[in-house]
């Protein structure tokens, strides 16, 4: 025999040798409601090579022909195993139990062991199930409250919703509800979120080392997921608390196949108020008052199988806040006889419509594809009417204005899930969404009967549409037992007024396992986003506005850097340490002295380019499993900006560039009846800017910021040039459970601000004058008299109370 000959012999011993795969595939669902559960694990018991669900329930693995073992689990699950003779491609659905004992097993951030394993890093699971425990303000569980006490995560203005991750923005943050972006994610000015836990399965926190199938925002990814609904039974959960109310209900239309789940809420502080207004107009015969706030929104979502191949979901959002004040003067004579009439009115609403249909279709046992088409409304408005009647002359005088702003998005989408290897987890996909931005539109109308004048004039920034497109790719690569990438791509093109910008994204991420119990991971990510938010102040207003980028504003850019480990430590503890660096371009700000409401100027001459830079460590420390769960979060951060005509070129700190950042959340189960929790923050102080002297306008020295007064300037060293008062607050919650016929019923005390801690606000200067009284001094230490400086506080200890009942 030849030397080819032989050659080829060996080729084809070697091929005939080689096992043949095939692929495992199916979903993996909760046994009681059938619910889809994201993330759960599926492994071959034998070799250990595995997968993970993805974030509809469904997996695939190829594997030799032959025996093999298949475990499916997820954590505070059973595990369920299966026997398989793999001689051919088949379909095996898991449905896993709740374990017996899964209340002394309650996790907090996730999975332990995919924490070490996995190539993903910064990013964090929030524990929906737990927030009933963890004491907010007002005794209102809130996403986002749980979120600011995470490291990395910076809070708004005290009380308040906002969230600040790693010196980024406001509008740097990326909420998505069921895949669709929420714009203004606020209900009461912030106080709340709109996310409605009751009506929530899953909220996955990204910080960094973004995946590629996520695009459009610098600092992070807040994805929130609704509940399926139970296919088996009719379940609900019901609460009253002080300040809202709130019904979830969730069950099969037709079991086994179609199920819905339901949410409301709605705050009632208008109603309580009611009374207080009633009492003081009842003997007041001159002046009325009324006035009205509240909130309330509405979940829906719908979902059917089809058959073992494909499932359709329909989600539903929709939220308003509404807030009113008016009075209503009225003068008379010595006769009684009415001569005045003074009516005023303010208003002020916002709100947000979102939907999304999703379409799951399995295309081969390797390959699944998600279809999505989505619309998102955001909209904003402010109105001033007043009405003035002069009854001796016959004359009436009105004025009325009226404001509004706001975004829509109409976008369609396909991303597939591709299972090649055991050792590929490919993702890839593309997306196109249609842009319509109203940047702010005002209505004014005035008449006067008694000269017979009358004016009805609009005006402001038109309306302005973009296109976006973008495509992704990403693959999670086992290269060994030890080392894994995540190599991803994502590219984008914005189009608007005839402009067209690229934005190339590479990501990548690496994970080395230096033992079953200790990982050390890196990431590089590169962001970009299309829309601007402009604002005023540190608080998440609706006022806030929604621009995009334009021919003259190029796209905001990141690069992200990070560096961190995670290990597990006796007693049932996790650590993970992470280090950062990120530079953010492009960024913009008002100018010294613009706001919103100066229509008559093109947004885009209000405000100036600049950028800014962030860096620090982020420290979290967590024990999940057990009755006392909880972690300890420490975050060492600086965070910097610099615009060119702003603060003359000079870098300046962020308005929440904090230095120290710790809070520590526990919480402790003593039997299935009782359970107590409690958090407590400390923060450096917030930056601030303070004027420290005014001069005649005209005499202002080159080196000075300044504002304008009615005859001075008032000098600023320099753009927040002053640190606020160190930050710390305590709160606490108890909940005594009790298990009735039909269900569970909970009684929830909380105290926010257990110690009654005076947090700043803001800071300003008062000047006392002989007799004592404080009076505004116009931010300038050197009016006439003696000036302090005044300290404004919101939040004072707040204790609550809540029923709820789960059925």
């Amino acid at each position: 025999m030849n030397k080819p000959s032989l050659l080829l012999l060996f080729i084809l011993i070697a091929l005939s040798g080689r096992a043949q795969r095939y692929t495992i595939s199916g979903y993996i669902s909760d046994k009681n409601s059938r619910e889809r559960l994201i993330n759960a694990n599926v492994y071959e018991n034998n070799t250990l090579q595995g997968t993970t669900a993805n974030n509809f329930g469904f997996y695939s693995i190829s594997l030799p022909k032959g025996e093999v073992k298949i475990t499916a689990s997820f954590i505070g699950y059973s595990p369920q195993t299966i026997d398989i003779d793999l001689q051919e491609d088949i379909t095996i659905n898991f449905e896993v139990e709740l374990k017996s004992d899964q209340i002394e097993e309650i996790t907090v951030t996730g999975n332990r062991t995919n924490k070490i394993e996995n190539t993903q890093m910064s990013m964090i699971d929030v524990p929906v199930q737990k927030l009933q425990n963890i004491p907010t303000i007002l005794g209102e569980a809130d996403v986002l409250k749980v979120i600011q006490l995470l490291p990395g995560v910076q809070g708004g203005t005290e009380g308040t919703s906002g969230i600040y991750v790693r010196g980024g923005g406001p509008d740097q943050n990326l909420f998505l509800l069921d895949g669709v972006p929420v714009y203004n994610a606020g209900h009461l000015l912030g106080i709340f979120s709109v996310f409605n836990p009751d009506a929530l399965r899953t909220v996955k926190l990204y910080k960094g080392a973004f995946p590629a199938r996520f695009s459009g925002r610098l600092s992070s990814v807040v994805d929130v997921s609704m509940k399926d609904g139970n296919m088996q039974q009719l379940k609900g959960d019901f609460s009253i608390g002080l300040i809202s109310s709130k019904l979830m209900l969730e069950g099969p239309i037709v079991k086994d196949k179609t199920s819905f789940m339901i949410s409301g809420r709605r705050s009632y502080a208008d109603l309580l108020a009611q009374p207080i207004i009633a009492a003081q107009n009842k003997n007041n015969q001159r002046s009325k008052i009324n006035g009205l706030a509240f909130f309330h929104d509405f979940n829906f979502k719908l979902n059917h199988i089809f058959s073992d191949k494909s499932r359709l979901y329909w989600s539903l959002y929709h939220g308003r806040d509404k807030g009113k004040v008016g009075q209503a003067i009225t003068v008379r004579n010595d006769k009684s006889e009415v001569i005045e009439n003074l009516d005023n009115q303010f208003g002020l609403g916002w709100g947000n419509t979102i939907s999304s249909v999703r379409w799951n279709y399995l295309i081969s046992p390797k390959l699944f594809s998600n279809t999505t088409l989505t619309y998102s409304k955001y909209k904003f408005d402010i109105l001033s009417d007043e009405s003035y009647h002069q009854y001796y002359n016959n004359s009436i005088k009105k004025e009325f204005f009226e404001y509004s702003s706001g975004i829509e998005d109409i976008a369609l989408k396909i991303d597939f899930d591709y299972f090649p290897t055991p050792r590929h987890a490919v993702k890839f996909g593309t997306s196109y969404i249609n842009h319509k931005f109203s940047p702010g539109v005002t209505t004014f109308k005035f008449s006067n009967t008694a000269d017979s004048t009358a004016s009805n004039t609009t005006f402001g920034n038109r309306d302005v549409f973009a296109n976006e497109l973008s495509a992704y790719i990403e693959d999670d690569i086992t290269i060994s037992t030890n080392l894994k990438l995540n190599a991803g791509f994502h590219l984008s093109a914005f189009f608007v007024d005839g402009k067209t910008y690229f934005s190339p994204q590479p990501r990548l991420s690496a994970r080395w396992l230096l033992n079953p119990d200790w990982s050390v991971k890196a990431s590089y990510s590169r962001m970009a986003q299309h829309v601007h938010l402009l604002t005023m102040s540190g608080i998440d207003l609706p006022s806030d506005l929604w621009v995009p980028v334009t021919k003259n504003l190029a796209p905001p850019t990141s690069n992200q850097f990070a560096l961190g480990t995670a290990l597990k430590l006796p007693h049932k503890l996790d650590l993970s340490v992470e280090g950062f660096y990120k530079d953010m371009n492009n960024l913009i700000e008002y100018k010294e002295g613009a706001s919103f409401m100066k229509n008559g100027t093109d947004w885009e001459k209000m405000v100036e380019l600049g950028k800014g830079w962030s860096y620090g460590v982020e420290v979290l420390l967590e024990k999940t499993i057990g009755k006392t769960t909880g972690w300890l979060g420490y975050t060492w951060s600086k965070t910097e900006r610099q615009f060119e005509k702003i603060n003359f070129g000079r870098v300046f700190p962020a308005k929440y560039d904090r230095r120290h950042d710790l809070s520590l959340v526990l919480t402790h189960k003593f039997s299935n009846k009782f359970d107590i929790s409690g958090s407590w923050v400390y923060a450096t102080g917030s930056s601030a800017t303070l004027a420290f002297s005014h001069i005649p306008i005209g005499n202002i020295p080159y080196a000075w910021n300044f504002g304008f007064g009615e005859n001075y300037a008032y000098a600023y060293e320099s753009r927040n040039n002053y640190r606020m008062p160190d930050f710390h607050r305590l709160d606490l919650g108890v909940n005594f459970h009790k298990q009735k016929k039909r269900g569970v019923r909970t009684w929830n005390i909380s105290v926010y601000n257990a110690y009654n801690r005076n947090n700043a606000l803001l800071l300003m200067w008062m000047e006392e004058d002989k007799d004592g009284e404080m009076t505004y001094g116009g931010g300038s230490m050197f009016n006439s008299g003696t000036m302090k400086l005044f300290k404004a506080t919101f939040m004072p200890i707040i204790p609550s109370v809540s029923y709820s009942f789960k059925f």
